[in-house]
Formats: structure tokens, sequence, C-alpha cells
């Protein structure tokens, strides 16, 4: 997924938002922003993409964690 044209620039653009997003942040007195990432089963491109958002918010000065809600849920929809 992470080769895919679009994910990168995804990613690109989610990165520049968080440089301009998390410094306003801290100067408004905010302590948490809280990103929230979502695909259909919530085991595959949402972790990847939680991941890699990780991976950009790590390289800077601010703090981060990731949580994977639904990665331990059944992927199959009971009826």
């Amino acid at each position: 997924m992470k080769k895919a044209p679009e994910t990168t620039e995804f990613l690109e653009k989610i990165d520049d938002l968080l440089k301009f997003l998390l410094p306003n942040y801290v100067k408004e007195g905010k302590n948490s922003l809280v990103i929230a990432i979502g695909c259909t089963g919530g085991k595959h491109r949402s972790v990847t993409l939680a991941n890699e958002i990780y991976n950009i918010i790590s390289k800077t000065e601010y703090g981060c964690k990731v949580e994977h809600r639904d990665i331990e849920k059944d992927s199959k929809r009971k009826g």
C-alpha cells in the first residue's frame, strides 16, 4: 500500500498539516491532538497509516503515541 503514489501524496499532505497544526496547538495552550484513521477492517490500511503518522510526529519535538483500537476485533460482521 505504501508504494501507491496516492499514499505517498497523502502522507506528504499530512506531514505539511502537522507542521502547521502542532506548533499552533501548543501556542494556543492545547496539550493534545487526536488523529483518527479508519478503514473497513481496521487491520491493514489504517494501521499502516497510523504508524506512518506516528513516525512523522516522532521526528519532531512533540510527544506522540499510537493506539490501534480495532486491531483485535473480529472483522466479520455478525447479523
